[in-house]
């Protein structure tokens, strides 16, 4: 089957359609910043146990969890997503917190300095997350939702979005 003519913008595709990684060498480097969130919300007799036990499950405990796995996933993005470059993560930071009564916020938020930005990798960060706490809550319930999850903001490159980090 043959390509179609690529979008316009579409900066993964080469001019024949051809999946490609964006080449950054002419880019500068400066310093990038985004940050994500994904939610996770459970069904309310769930959220009632979870909020009775601290948040800590048969498999220990669910936040400490998620934030080391969001952060394993932040460092590792590339790995995942075929045309994301391997970059020095400077900072991660990851919270999770209720967010009413039946569901919690995950936010995640990367920090380098390079020639292409982390949006990925706060997107990454915050999903493994949710995934983690789904993983660690399922026994108790396979009616839990993730997300939407989503880029709150990002700092740096050619366009800035949302709220400074």
């Amino acid at each position: 089957m043959p390509h179609k003519t690529p979008l316009p913008g579409l900066t993964h595709l080469d001019a024949h359609g051809h999946p490609a990684m964006v080449d950054v060498t002419g880019k500068a480097v400066t310093a990038r910043e985004a940050r994500a969130e994904c939610r996770v919300a459970f069904p309310a007799e769930v959220a009632a146990k979870l909020r009775e036990s601290g948040l800590r499950s048969a498999k220990g405990g669910i936040v400490d969890t998620a934030v080391i796995a969001g952060t394993m996933a932040v460092k590792r993005t590339h790995e995942l997503i075929p045309f994301c470059h391997p970059l020095p993560i400077d900072g991660c930071r990851l919270s999770v917190k209720w967010d009413g009564d039946d569901a919690l916020r995950i936010e995640c938020s990367v920090r380098t300095t390079h020639r292409t930005g982390v949006e990925m990798e706060a997107l990454t960060g915050a999903t493994v997350a949710a995934l983690t706490v789904y993983d660690m809550c399922k026994a108790l319930s396979h009616d839990i939702v993730l997300g939407p999850a989503r880029l709150l903001a990002k700092r740096g490159g050619r366009h800035d979005v949302g709220p400074a980090p």
